[in-house]
């Protein structure tokens, strides 16, 4: 079978983090949803996935692909498919020009690569996404972590060790709260850093149009690059790069995930691009999900649990893995299904279960979830 020292490594992973839990499951896996489960765990934020404009855009493109060619972006033309969505998602952000990727992973991972090098500090909140992370490992550059949304910490680091690339989230995606977006753009700016923020989860719920919260705060010449996972609001399978004309020729040549990966097919790319005109006309989605996450985070504060939240991500801070698996088995008996965070996704020790809200959940729905929360409160559960 395998050698020693694999089998050794995948047996401890079995004892220390399978064998431990009372399902003998991993702890973000729980029981098994029903039709009348009410699950609190899907990134489609708006409830567009099944949008009839977007299902018969890609269902239109399958069909009227006869010559499918399968192959890496860098060999695309920019009158593609690909090409006229990049355009189109330039001009929907105000910038210059955009870069469609695989994943929202591969965007940072690629970003980071393209940037950054050995011996620039790369400034990064704690609680960045982990591509971003890892698009740091992958440049060799140096990870100088500043505390969570702590304007003056980074400040500190930056006096430290000067110029270089500083990474947020606009909206965090384990706590659900907001960065200090123009504050940090001040420092970027004082200290001639180049600056780069992560709208996965904000981008088609904040914002004109749903265009995010750089756009909205009006700091789109001072942001370097923008990225985001198009596997949240946009419901597709995809990530881009918000950036200038310049990089956009660049980028391609040098990221690795760019060159050695197939680009997305056409009819993904359809669907994309009517997601985008579904969201820029879903302001009345925008403002039923902005009141419904206000009224579940007011509630859930109001019963003494502890949320960050000031957004749809609403998330129950519940502390080591033992704490968890209880608030989570809890929930599950009452039919409400979120998804637990754990490390690596959290610190050790600071685990959490994530309600996702999206437009679409009924008000009874979240009076349900409200007085389950207080059910298990009374009773003394967690």
């Amino acid at each position: 079978m395998y050698c020693d020292f694999l089998i050794k490594r995948i047996n401890d992973f079995y004892k220390n983090v399978i064998e431990v839990r009372k399902n003998k499951k991993h702890l973000v896996i729980g029981k098994n949803t029903k039709d009348d489960s009410l699950i609190l765990t899907s990134n489609d934020y708006l409830a567009i996935a099944n949008h009839p404009k977007i299902l018969s855009a890609q269902e239109k493109e399958i069909k009227n692909q006869h010559n499918k060619v399968i192959m890496s972006a860098v060999f695309m033309t920019e009158n593609s498919l690909k090409g006229v969505f990049e355009k189109e998602m330039a001009e929907y952000f105000g910038y210059e020009s955009s870069i469609l990727c695989q994943s929202g992973w591969a965007a940072n991972v690629g970003l980071l690569q393209a940037i950054a090098e050995k011996d620039v500090p790369v400034y990064i909140d704690f609680f960045a996404h982990m591509s971003l992370w890892e698009g740091i490992k992958t440049s060799g550059a140096k990870a100088i972590p500043f505390l969570h949304n702590n304007t003056a910490h980074l400040e500190k680091m930056l006096v430290k060790n000067g110029p270089g690339i500083i990474l947020i989230d606009s909206l965090y995606s384990t706590t659900g709260d907001i960065a200090p977006i123009a504050q940090i753009a001040r420092l970027s700016k004082q200290y001639k850093c180049i600056y780069v923020v992560d709208e996965s989860h904000s981008v088609g719920t904040h914002g004109f149009k749903g265009s995010g919260l750089v756009k909205e705060l009006g700091l789109t010449d001072q942001v370097d690059f923008i990225t985001l996972s198009l596997a949240k609001t946009f419901a597709g399978r995809a990530g881009l790069i918000v950036c200038s004309n310049r990089f956009a020729g660049y980028f391609p040549y040098i990221a690795y995930p760019a060159i050695f990966s197939s680009a997305l097919l056409d009819h993904e790319i359809a669907g994309l691009r009517a997601t985008l005109e579904v969201i820029k006309e879903s302001d009345n989605l925008r403002e039923s999900l902005k009141a419904k996450s206000a009224y579940l985070r007011k509630e859930l504060k109001q019963m003494g649990y502890q949320i960050q939240s000031q957004s749809h991500i609403v998330s129950i801070e519940s502390g080591n893995e033992e704490k968890t698996e209880i608030l989570r088995d809890a929930l599950e008996e009452r039919n409400i299904f979120g998804s637990v965070f754990c490390s690596p996704a959290t610190p050790k020790n600071r685990a959490l279960i994530r309600l996702s809200v999206n437009s679409k959940i009924s008000y009874e729905e979240l009076n349900y979830s409200i007085e389950s929360f207080q059910d298990i409160k009374n009773k003394n559960i967690f």
